[in-house]
């Protein structure tokens, strides 16, 4: 009698269980985004190492007012959470932050009066600032070195109208001009031995390589319509990005200008990339899910063999220049 008892109270919980509302998901905002994108190429059947998936924090300019003047720094998780803005201040522009090589602090240019931008360090564990310039004049593009000692950027020269590439320690003192070169957009080699950045010198722009006392100095690119923000990773390759507005795109090189090749697909309007830090995945502003709407740049990743295109944000104004860090 006591067991058919107990077989009767188990059927009664079975039959129970199955009338229950099935649990609501976990939210997946990963998931959520690589269902809207196209996943170029990829193989569903072969699952993806947890190893290989993005990590790492990505720090970049986000146009919430959307007006230059008020531009800010925010930064997002590379799994896409975490997002907040940085920067508080609503009356003045910041822009081209860069992560420091142990994650722990960023750089970035901001306005600071008519003809003055200068560069600041923003410590992330308590937010707190500090100016690493004093009115040299406009300056921008700021990226800590390898070692974390020194701090490359451009400096723009009101009186020549010229970019030249500038050098100063990690704490903003002894800042005085790389080598006598027109440049823009500076980062370093992996090894923080070489500087790459963009120049017109001697014709249309391209990317050139130089050693840190400005010898060794030649092109590495051979594109039509090249910007200027690149980056070099650390298997490595150099991305930039090129073509005639609204018609950009990624593209990928060997250090020596080999290999050359787009990486982005078309019709996203791709630009300002950077490579994760293991050198796998890029990040950068597309207008993919946005076309032709000048506030609908977002924050998209893309593995460096072309698959596996994702959105990383989705606002209602710009996210651009981002930079990649630990």
């Amino acid at each position: 009698m006591k067991t058919r008892l107990l077989l009767l109270v188990g059927l009664l919980v079975l039959l129970l269980a199955c009338n229950l509302p099935a649990a609501a998901p976990t939210p997946d905002l990963m998931a959520t985004l690589a269902a809207s994108t196209p996943q170029v190429g990829a193989t569903p059947s072969a699952p993806v190492p947890e190893d290989d998936e993005p990590h790492g924090h990505i720090v970049f300019t986000c146009q919430i007012f959307k007006v230059q003047a008020a531009n800010q720094i925010c930064i997002v998780n590379a799994d896409g959470t975490g997002y907040r803005r940085l920067t508080t201040d609503d009356s003045r522009q910041h822009y081209y932050p860069s992560l420091s090589p142990d994650g722990l602090s960023l750089v970035y240019a901001a306005f600071r009066e008519a003809g003055v931008y200068e560069i600041y360090e923003m410590t992330l564990a308590d937010g707190s600032v500090r100016p690493l310039t004093d009115r040299l004049g406009v300056v921008n593009a700021p990226e800590i070195s390898p070692d974390g000692t020194q701090i490359v950027f451009t400096h723009w020269i009101a009186a020549t109208d010229r970019n030249e590439l500038w050098i100063m320690a990690r704490d903003g003192s002894r800042p005085h001009r790389l080598a006598d070169v027109t440049g823009w957009d500076p980062t370093w080699s992996p090894d923080g031995t070489r500087i790459l950045f963009a120049s017109n010198r001697g014709g249309p722009n391209q990317l050139w390589v130089m050693d840190l006392d400005g010898s060794n100095l030649h092109p590495v690119s051979n594109l039509p319509a090249l910007r200027g923000r690149s980056d070099w990773s650390a298997l490595g390759e150099i991305v930039t990005y090129s073509g005639e507005p609204w018609k950009r795109e990624l593209f990928l090189m060997n250090a020596d200008g080999s290999g050359q090749r787009q990486l982005t697909p078309a019709g996203g309007n791709s630009q300002g990339p950077s490579f994760s830090p293991d050198g796998r995945w890029v990040v950068f502003t597309a207008y993919f899910d946005h076309p032709n709407d000048d506030h609908g740049c977002e924050l998209y990743l893309l593995r460096t063999d072309g698959t596996d295109l994702r959105r990383l944000t989705e606002n209602a104004y710009c996210d651009y220049q981002p930079r990649w860090g630990p």
